[in-house]
């Protein structure tokens, strides 16, 4: 006699069936990679012999006799904190200003939202030629007025705010999210409030805040996860503001000028595949990985977060 299931047995089934792209996706891309780098994390392992565990030495390496682990810490949590901050003032305020104008907002929002469709290496090219202390126009503008324009990416103090603006510069993702955002605020909302005497900071601060403050926590996380992973416009500007060229066979030394454009994931990347040390490697994304959840466990938490309790 065929067994037949339960209905609460078939619906199991059928649930996990139309988890099943999910689970898999997961266990593949997420699960699968973050079990291997705790393993390799306690391995001497140099991608061609047989990995050899050394319990603790990878761990006591980075945290203690690794120099540029600070710099490049400190460097990666100076942009979380300031470039996702800006970003999210920045689009915001830009997201509040087009949904005001009333003649042409399709054009104002297209200029804005074009250049974060440059691609990171073209976008970050230009925009260290536009800031090149000798020859770019920026600092030629800057001189006409009377005004000595800074070294930009060739000094150490300029290098990080120099990419905190090509950020502000490609803002179009986060002013569209924004301006979506604040395109379902209720009108009636508004209108109650201006019966009730209130001004424009009042309006923003107890109608159109509480409506969008979601949208702002998915910025702010999202924004956070991404800042820990930069990696491609630091690198490329610090090389191009060296003036060493890039080439097949070139070993790229990353952080110029003065190591404060050197960020964890370009440490991660030199020591994996550049001094093929897969062990500290694997430390410095674990570190990286526990700093991104822990900070988006605190964002995300009620009250104490950017969401309220009933959100």
């Amino acid at each position: 006699m065929a067994m037949t299931l339960s209905t609460p047995a078939r619906r199991r089934l059928r649930t996990l069936g139309f988890l099943s792209p999910w689970l898999i996706g997961f266990s593949v891309f997420f699960g699968y990679p973050l079990i291997a780098t705790v393993y390799f994390s306690f391995m001497h392992y140099n991608q061609i012999q047989r990995p050899t565990f050394v319990g603790l030495r990878n761990w006591r390496y980075v945290f203690e006799q690794m120099p540029l682990f600070g710099p490049a810490l400190w460097n990666t949590l100076w942009l979380v904190v300031v470039m996702v901050a800006l970003r999210v003032v920045f689009g915001l305020s830009l997201g509040l200003l087009i949904t005001k104008i009333k003649s042409g907002p399709g054009l104002f929002r297209t200029a804005f939202y074009l250049p974060y469709l440059a691609p990171p290496v073209a976008a970050t090219v230009a925009f260290v030629f536009l800031l090149n202390p000798a020859t770019g126009p920026v600092n030629g503008i800057l001189s006409a007025v009377g005004l000595d324009g800074p070294n930009w990416f060739n000094d150490p103090s300029w290098a990080k705010p120099s990419l905190v603006m090509l950020s502000l510069w490609g803002i179009g993702d986060l002013m569209v999210i924004f301006m979506a955002a604040l395109l379902d605020v209720p009108k009636e909302q508004y209108e109650a409030a201006e019966l009730d005497g209130a001004g424009a900071w009042a309006r923003f601060r107890y109608v159109t805040w509480p409506s969008i403050t979601p949208i702002v926590t998915f910025a702010v996380v999202t924004g956070v996860v991404q800042t820990m992973q930069y990696y491609t416009q630091a690198l490329v500007a610090g090389k191009l503001a060296s003036g060493v060229s890039i080439g097949p066979g070139s070993v790229i030394q990353p952080g110029y000028p003065d190591h404060s454009t050197l960020t964890v994931p370009q440490l991660v990347y030199s020591m994996g595949f550049q001094n093929f040390n897969t062990g500290a490697a694997c430390v410095l994304s674990l570190v990286l990985f526990a700093i991104a959840m822990a900070v988006t466990m605190l964002l995300m938490r009620k009250r104490s977060g950017l969401l309220s309790a009933e959100d």
